[in-house]
């Protein structure tokens, strides 16, 4: 059984500022803002959505066929990808435009400043869901471009392939209509706690109401380590809480 990745691939440059962001900046000058941090420390991951994903269940001894979008520089991640044994057939390789880029800053009070460049991922809607693959039995609609979020979700139901949705940082670039279709082609909805009130919000409706919706296996909830781990909610009410100490001892 292969599993249809749909999501970002970028890289992660990441930084440690040695100091704080409050004591570099002036609050009575944010409005002409001019600051530079030496970041002594910098490493370059690969990263994206997609990719992640990819990782994690190929370790985990699963099929994943990934779909999203590289830049003209993303040779080595592609390089990456079919090391793990990968097909990357449904790759897409933007020659006019860079691999998106994210570019973190992180002080000592874990405190963060991001900067990111969507690059060819604002291009990953030019891939198309193969309908004809007998062998794609499941999907995960993940963070990428708007358009290849709305489009792949699309796809994927019009080819009765069952997928999770996964809005993650993407879910702010849509309204409420637009993420109800979402829920409404989806099999199962994945959220932390606080994009869960924000999609409630947004829908006009409660996470009660949400695993009630016919189409849906499950709403699947993270909670972090302050109330456990993971909560799934199934048919309005069937909640089962995973403490956080459960799945770190797994």
């Amino acid at each position: 059984m292969s599993v249809l990745i749909c999501g970002s691939l970028a890289f992660d440059t990441i930084t440690n500022f040695h100091g704080r962001f409050a004591q570099q900046i002036m609050p009575d000058k944010v409005h002409m803002l001019n600051v530079s941090f030496l970041v002594p420390t910098m490493r370059r991951e690969y990263g994206g959505c997609a990719g992640n994903i990819a990782y994690t269940l190929k370790l985990l001894g699963g099929q994943p066929l990934v779909m999203a979008a590289l830049g003209n520089d993303g040779g080595d991640y592609l390089k990456r990808l079919e090391g793990w044994g990968l097909d990357t057939s449904l790759v897409l390789r933007a020659e006019d435009t860079y691999t998106a880029q994210c570019t973190i800053i992180t002080d000592e009070d874990n405190n963060q400043i991001t900067a990111f460049h969507p690059g060819a991922m604002g291009l990953a809607h030019q891939t198309v869901v193969p309908a004809g693959r007998g062998d794609i039995e499941l999907a995960i609609v993940a963070p990428d471009g708007r358009d290849a979020m709305l489009q792949h979700a699309a796809q994927l139901a019009a080819a009765h392939i069952p997928f999770i949705f996964d809005p993650g940082q993407g879910l702010p670039m849509f309204d409420g209509a637009e993420l109800d279709g979402f829920v409404q082609q989806a099999s199962w909805v994945a959220l932390n706690d606080y994009e869960a009130a924000m999609l409630c919000e947004r829908m006009g409706t409660t996470l009660e109401a949400l695993s009630k919706r016919a189409n849906l296996r499950g709403v699947i909830v993270t909670l972090g380590n302050r109330v456990g781990a993971l909560k799934i909610a199934q048919r309005g009410g069937q909640n089962h809480v995973i403490p956080a100490e459960l799945i770190a001892a797994a």
